[in-house]
C-alpha cells in the first residue's frame, strides 16, 4: 500500500494528464452513443444501441472512480499520513534517546572487514541547510560523541543518522528525530547555526574508517541527498 500511495502521489500531474485525455474521449464516446439511442426507431436497432450505451456509461463510472481516487489520495490521505509511514525501516523509532548504539552483529561484521586508510571525505553536505559540522572529516573519535550540524530544509518531516564501515554499504541507523536541538535563548543557537543533531556511543564499534551520513526526508516521504562523512574511529585510553 505504501508503495501504491507514493506513485499516486510522486506522479500525480502525469495521472491527471493521462485521465483528462482519457476523459474526453470518454465524454465523446458516450455523447456519441446516446445520441445514437435517442435517433434509434426499430427495436433492433434501440437494443444495440441501448447496449453500447450501457458499455459507455460503465467505462465512464469506472474513468470516474479513478479521478476521484486519485484526488483523494494524493491530496487527503498522503498528506495526512506522518513521515515514518513511508520509511522501508518500520522499526525505526522516531523518538529522542540520549545516545545511539549499534548491535552487535553490525560490530562482528565490522571487526571482519580490513581497516582502509585514506584521505578524509565529504560529499553531498549543503551548508546552512543539510551539514554535519562536527565530527570533521578525517577526525579521530572515541567514547560518547555529539553530533552537530544544521538540519534547515522545508516541509522538514525527521531526519535520521547512520555509520557504516568505510567501503561498505551496511549502513546503521544508530539516532533520528522529528528535528534538531535548538536552545532559542542561547545565542549560539540561531538559524544556520550548529545545532546537536545526536549522540554516537563508538564503544561498541571496532576501530577503523567509518562513514557518517546524515539523511533528511521531508513530510512527504522523500529523501534529501544525504550529507555523508569520513570519521575514524579510535579505541578509547584506559
Amino acid at each position: 500500500m505504501v508503495a501504491v500511495y507514493e506513485f499516486l502521489s510522486i506522479y500525480e500531474g502525469l495521472i491527471y494528464f493521462v485521465l483528462i485525455i482519457g476523459g474526453v474521449f470518454m465524454t465523446r464516446w458516450l455523447w456519441r452513443t446516446w445520441r445514437a439511442w435517442r435517433e434509434a426507431i426499430f427495436g433492433l436497432e434501440k437494443e444495440m444501441a441501448q447496449r453500447r450505451l450501457a458499455r459507455a456509461v460503465a467505462a465512464m463510472t469506472l474513468f470516474l472512480v479513478f479521478f476521484f481516487g486519485e484526488f483523494i489520495v494524493a491530496s487527503f490521505i498522503v498528506p495526512s499520513l506522518p513521515p515514518s509511514y513511508f520509511l522501508s525501516t518500520p522499526t525505526l523509532d522516531l523518538l529522542r534517546t540520549p545516545t545511539g548504539t549499534i548491535s552487535a552483529e553490525l560490530a562482528a561484521t565490522m571487526a571482519a572487514l580490513p581497516t582502509i586508510s585514506a584521505d578524509a571525505v565529504s560529499e553531498g553536505c549543503i551548508p546552512d541547510e543539510i551539514f554535519v559540522a562536527s565530527p570533521v572529516p578525517g577526525e579521530n573519535i572515541s567514547g560518547l560523541v555529539t553530533i552537530e550540524g544544521v538540519v534547515d530544509v522545508p516541509n522538514l518531516g525527521f531526519y535520521k543518522l547512520e555509520i557504516s564501515s568505510r567501503g561498505t554499504e551496511n549502513w546503521q541507523t544508530f539516532y533520528a528525530s522529528r528535528g534538531a536541538d535548538a536552545e532559542p535563548d542561547d545565542q549560539q543557537n540561531e538559524e544556520g547555526a550548529d545545532n546537536e543533531l545526536g549522540r554516537l556511543d563508538t564503544g561498541e564499534l571496532i576501530p577503523g574508517d567509518y562513514l557518517l551520513r546524515l539523511v533528511v526526508t521531508d513530510n512527504q516521504g522523500q529523501s534529501l541527498p544525504a550529507c555523508v562523512v569520513q570519521i575514524q574511529i579510535i579505541g578509547q585510553e584506559e
